[in-house]
């Protein structure tokens, strides 16, 4: 690793196409040197053989020599007993620091990590990605996309944040904005109606049109989002241990580089 270069630790439940996404984009530009970083490690809490994606994701970690930590989030509760998650929490995340005690990453990075991590974010500095603009709805991905159906929303967007023991509330370091009304929406949201997003979700689900659109809209601006968040931090423009009072808004770069108008 370059001397002077960002030591990043990497968080993920390697999913999918999503998460793998996200470490291939950072490989990318630390390759490239538009990201003057290494990633000591990867934290992943699926061990091999538990699921097609999270494989997949694993053997690309080990295709590129990273230090690979696994940690089964499913057998840790399952050699509890299956007690309720909410109880192991506090457990697995310790259980995580002490296979992780040996590495010192400046900053970790949680990019499709499945878990809140009480703990985890006590003993690291950790940034995460989340698809909704500040103050927007929190949880999963889809959960945020119903989310803002039911509120009838004409923005979305996506946000970097500090990670804290509250869900999605930590301090925002960077974000980026888009409509989700006009062009390519007024049907969609016209076929919306005044039904809840509890009947379409049960009759038509990620299929259907709108949601289908803004995810899509939301996630080719994730993986550039987060990018430039870690090229800012690595540049010193940015420093996650003291978050700027007013989050840097990055749609303006965003949008160019996709190639877009920003609205």
């Amino acid at each position: 690793m370059t001397a002077g270069a960002l030591r990043l630790g990497w968080f993920s439940t390697g999913r999918g196409e999503g998460s793998l996404g996200l470490l291939d984009a950072a490989l990318s530009a630390i390759d490239a040197g538009s990201l003057r970083a290494g990633i000591d490690f990867v934290f992943c809490n699926r061990e091999r053989g538990e699921a097609p994606g999270s494989d997949s994701f694993i053997d690309r970690v080990n295709s590129r020599g990273i230090p690979l930590v696994t940690l089964s989030s499913k057998r840790f509760r399952e050699g509890r007993g299956g007690r309720p998650w909410a109880e192991l929490r506090r457990d697995y995340d310790l259980a995580a620091v002490e296979l992780l005690r040996r590495f010192r990453p400046e900053v970790s990075v949680t990019a499709g990590y499945m878990l809140i991590a009480p703990e985890l974010c006590k003993s690291f500095l950790m940034v995460n990605l989340h698809p909704a603009l500040p103050g927007g709805p929190i949880g999963t991905w889809q959960r945020v996309i119903w989310d803002l159906i039911d509120q009838r929303a004409s923005r979305s967007g996506a946000m970097v944040s500090v990670v804290t023991e509250d869900l999605d509330s930590g301090p925002v370091l960077t974000y980026c904005s888009f409509a989700i009304r006009g062009r390519g929406y007024d049907q969609p949201w016209a076929e919306v109606r005044d039904r809840p997003s509890r009947e379409i979700r049960s009759s038509e689900g990620e299929a259907f049109p709108l949601f289908a659109a803004i995810r899509q809209a939301g996630l080719v601006r994730e993986r550039p989002l987060l990018l430039r968040t870690l090229i800012a931090i690595a540049n010193r423009r940015l420093d996650p241990a003291s978050p700027p009072a007013v989050p840097l808004d990055l749609t303006v770069e965003i949008e160019r580089e996709l190639g877009l108008a920003a609205v």
